[in-house]
């Protein structure tokens, strides 16, 4: 890593005798291509991934029963949703690509926004990416092998050519891989759609007992307020994604208008989806049998559907493969965000001449996530860094209440209610206590591994007087690069997808200090 700035005042020459710039002398910028369908897709189909087909016994496990899990899972859609309106606000506020990490950085500056991307570099976009990937093949591979689980070199060689496939997709057109996005998502969307009607036919049929009051609050182990807890948590986790579709702010058409849109609608969607699939598992299930299935919908399709059953496998691989999509297109513009403030290799923030898509973070990306498909610990890293992603939540929504501090008179299309993040970060804390007193060794060596970015940090970044030979290998690894990928820095901060920074965008970008001012405007092309 080399510090932003001087990076691409050595480097701009060589974009320039490598590939060139576009005849119409702006440079070249990322596109706005993402409509309000696409950015509600983005958004449903990286929260609905493959958990509340395979195994929404997390939250039931821990609420003690049915009637509780129901509450958890609606007022966590709540939390959720008020979490999504205070990104909405900060979104608009600083339009910039990249989400919390974006807004971290420019809240609290470049130490803790390096450390909240350090720590989705180092384990948890590669991790899930991996896991996820994993799942899919798992559930395409199952239906050859009936009677035992698929080789395991089976497995990570499908989910690696999922991977690679959906990587060429995102590098070769952002509107091929939101039409990608949109389809898988109206796939898993159809596929909660027969499980939630098959559930009101069932109660048609007067299967509702474990529906009934009396037999929905009748718990099946002592209530525990430390379990209630782990059920939100375990909840929280399920609609993990929300915050996505800030991660691509700048491809955005009308993002003032298209981002709290995007969230309205997506988040009372999921949170219906998720709350009445589960309402239809009970009515075919007792709270028993769904806490002894491992694949909750195919368990639940092979009650139902009989000869049919096998459309919940096919609906759980259509899942994945969807989230494996959502997951590569929206990390890979966390990573040329941090590229682009000097926090990454300057490569990363570069996207093609032509295609406009950021080719080198997108392949870092995808060989990060291979890398991981090689390791067997990937679960045990996820369990690690769960409670730093959520701690970074609430360090971001408490960013804006500090920014209404600090810079009271910034422009903002978008103005919530302070009670909103209030609200949230209670709830927030509510969470990251019992998370602390229950697991204190996991959240620990979660910490720890977030701390090892600090002298990375100190190292990469904020060392300026590197030694020239350094310098020059950078570069030339750098012009290599732009080279092989035909990549250019693009302009920064286009409205209109073709370079020129409208002046709405100018008025609603927060001022930035000193360090990351200087990284920010090295960005031009």
């Amino acid at each position: 890593m080399t510090d932003g700035a001087r990076q691409r005042s050595s480097t701009s020459g060589s974009a320039k005798d490598a590939v060139g710039e576009k005849e119409s002398g702006g440079g070249v910028a990322l596109k706005k291509e993402i409509g309000l369908v696409s950015a509600c897709g983005i958004i449903v189909g990286n929260i609905i991934g493959s958990g509340i087909f395979v195994s929404p016994k997390g939250v039931l496990e821990n609420a003690s029963s049915v009637g509780v899990a129901l509450i958890v899972w609606i007022i966590t859609g709540v939390i959720t949703a008020i979490g999504a309106l205070c990104y909405a606000e900060l979104g608009v506020t600083i339009p910039k690509s990249g989400g919390d990490y974006s807004y971290v950085k420019d809240i609290f500056g470049g130490l803790a926004g390096f450390l909240r991307l350090w720590i989705a570099v180092l384990v948890i976009y590669p991790t899930n990416q991996a896991v996820i990937a994993l799942t899919f093949s798992n559930y395409v591979l199952q239906p050859l092998f009936p009677t035992c689980f698929p080789p395991e070199n089976g497995l990570r060689l499908l989910a690696a050519v999922c991977l690679l496939l959906l990587t060429w997709v995102n590098c070769s057109s952002v509107r091929w891989a939101t039409r990608v996005q949109d389809i898988f998502t109206a796939g898993k969307l159809l596929a909660l759609a027969l499980i939630i009607i098959m559930g009101i036919v069932q109660i048609c049929k007067g299967q509702y007992y474990w529906l009934e009051p009396a037999n929905a609050f009748e718990p099946f182990q002592d209530y525990d307020v430390g379990l209630i807890a782990l059920a939100f948590l375990q909840g929280s986790f399920a609609y993990g994604g929300w915050n996505f579709l800030n991660y691509v702010t700048e491809e955005l058409v009308d993002p003032y208008v298209n981002l709290p849109r995007a969230i309205f609608i997506s988040i009372p969607l999921v949170t219906f989806v998720y709350v009445f699939a589960n309402i239809a598992y009970v009515t075919a299930m007792s709270p028993q049998e769904l806490l002894a299935s491992n694949a909750v919908a195919v368990t639940f399709g092979e009650k139902l559907l009989g000869v049919m059953s096998w459309i919940m496998p096919i609906s759980v691989a259509l899942s994945t493969f969807g989230g494996v999509n959502g997951s590569l297109f929206t990390s890979s513009r966390l990573f040329f965000a941090g590229a682009r403030e000097g926090h990454l290799p300057s490569l990363l923030a570069m996207i093609h001449v032509k295609r406009c898509t950021p080719i080198p973070a997108l392949l870092f990306t995808c060989l990060s996530t291979l890398l991981m498909l090689c390791t067997s610990d990937m679960y045990t890293l996820i369990n690690y860094v769960g409670f730093i992603n959520y701690l970074f939540y609430g360090v971001t929504v408490a960013g804006q209440i500090v920014l209404r501090i600090k810079q009271p008179d910034i422009h903002r299309p978008i103005k919530i209610s302070l009670i909103w993040p209030v609200i949230y970060l209670i709830f927030w804390a509510f969470l990251l206590i019992f998370s602390l007193y229950s697991e204190p060794v996991v959240c620990g060596i979660g910490l720890a591994i977030m701390l090892t970015g600090v002298p990375v940090y100190f190292l990469g970044v904020y060392w300026d007087n590197k030694p020239q030979c350094f310098d020059a290998f950078v570069d030339k690894m750098t012009y290599l690069g732009q080279k092989f990928c035909v990549v250019v820095y693009p302009a920064t901060g286009s409205s209109d997808g073709n370079g020129d920074e409208g002046e709405e965008m100018k008025e609603a970008r927060s001022p930035l200090s000193k360090e990351d001012s200087d990284n920010h405007k090295s960005a031009d092309c």
